[in-house]
């Protein structure tokens, strides 16, 4: 008898759950409180399983701190190689400043044809 009366009290648990949320919902106050019952709902949750959200926390901002670490390291190569380039132009600028203008007119002359 008990355990039919908890059967049937999971049942309607899980029929409200999968129940399509009514009109009011919809509306801008009902969507205000639909964001409410969504925020309640993950605190009981996290509240209930504190070592599973701890885990999440763990792992995913590890990896987005490791992520965050490789885009900083990308970027100052990339700089680093910039401004290598920067000065390669201007050493071969200061070596041939003739040939460079020289071998740019005849790129120019044979496309021309």
């Amino acid at each position: 008898m008990a355990t039919e009366q908890t059967s049937n009290e999971g049942q309607q648990e899980k029929g409200n759950e999968n129940a399509v949320p009514n009109a009011s919902l919809l509306t801008i106050g009902g969507f205000r409180n639909a964001v409410m019952e969504q925020y309640r709902k993950a605190k009981e949750n996290a509240e209930a399983y504190p070592y599973v959200w701890g885990s999440y926390l763990i792992v995913y901002g590890g990896f987005g701190l490791w992520v965050a670490y490789r885009y900083k390291k990308l970027r100052n190569t990339e700089d680093r190689v910039r401004a290598l380039q920067e000065k390669l132009r201007t050493l071969r600028q200061e070596r041939d400043p003739t040939n460079s203008s020289a071998v740019t007119e005849k790129v120019k002359s044979s496309t021309d044809k």
